[in-house]
């Protein structure tokens, strides 16, 4: 089990390629602007955490990157795994069959774990079914390697139903679904919520462990983290992107965040603790 430094910075990280790029990224519902000219570029090996007051914009943000909700204007540009060199593609305007491309080297681990109804092997082995040309045995293997490497039993696991699953190992065999198809950038959305701390600091540990496990090919896989969690900012240290009022307010790393020039980070920083636990749902 890997061991997470506690001066961790984005400047340890390698920052010649770029997974993905907004720029001028706005975003609105009816007259209400969420979004408002964001530029922001997420470097190949880093991990980054999106944070920011509720009505921020920071859900949707992501949601835009993932082209799970339609710009109102600005562009979106993904690295493209699928093509030699991992040329960016702008995914705004692009094909269902170019963007199909783009996801399969993306993984996405939602706030409620989306698990659906099933065992905890039919949830992993459906993607590698449908978008992986694998047999029954290596997709079990798959299957057996994921849960293995997120700390779970995995003889007693992985035939266990989805219901049956407490709140934390629900996360763990999230994450483990999305390691499995071995994606060269993770995104989560609030990977903690409604987690006791005990818990929450054995996923903060998961994150990171997973962020530093090679790909297949040798790659460094790259982070994206929608948080509320100040615990997980101070043990991860990555790079904090703040959003206030829809714009960027602060870029750069934890250790200097709350030194910053933004003023709204020190107060951000302060409530941290309020936000994550009313965005809690009691799931331990």
């Amino acid at each position: 089990m890997l061991l997470m430094p506690r001066d961790h910075s984005i400047h340890d990280t390698p920052t010649n390629a770029v997974e993905v790029r907004t720029e001028k990224l706005s975003k609105s519902f009816g007259s209400q602007a969420v979004l408002r000219s964001v530029d922001l570029e997420v470097g190949h090996g880093e991990i980054v955490a999106i944070v920011g007051a509720s009505g921020s914009g920071k859900t949707v943000m992501l949601d835009c990157m993932l082209r799970l909700l339609e710009v109102t204007s600005g562009r979106v540009y993904a690295a493209d795994h699928g093509k030699k060199g991992s040329p960016l593609i702008e995914i705004t305007r692009a094909k269902e069959r170019v963007l199909l491309r783009i996801r399969l080297h993306w993984a996405v681990v939602f706030q409620r774990n989306a698990l659906f109804s099933g065992t905890v092997y039919d949830n992993i082995a459906l993607l590698l079914r449908e978008h992986q040309d694998l047999s029954e045995e290596e997709i079990l293997r798959r299957a057996r390697e994921s849960l293995g490497a997120c700390a779970l039993d995995v003889d007693g696991v992985l035939y266990k139903d989805r219901d049956e699953l407490s709140g934390g190992m629900a996360k763990r065999v999230a994450i483990a679904r999305a390691i499995a198809i071995d994606p060269a950038v993770l995104f989560y959305d609030e990977p903690t919520t409604g987690l006791d701390p005990v818990v929450s600091g054995s996923i903060h540990e998961l994150i990171w462990n997973m962020h530093n496990r090679p790909r297949g090919n040798g790659d460094q896989r790259t982070t994206v983290i929608v948080t509320h969690d100040k615990e997980l900012l101070r043990r991860l240290s990555p790079r904090v992107v703040m959003l206030h009022k829809g714009e960027i307010c602060y870029d750069g790393r934890y250790a200097d965040f709350g030194e910053s020039n933004c003023a709204p980070a020190q107060d951000y920083l302060r409530e941290m603790p309020v936000l994550h636990g009313r965005s809690a749902g009691g799931e331990k």
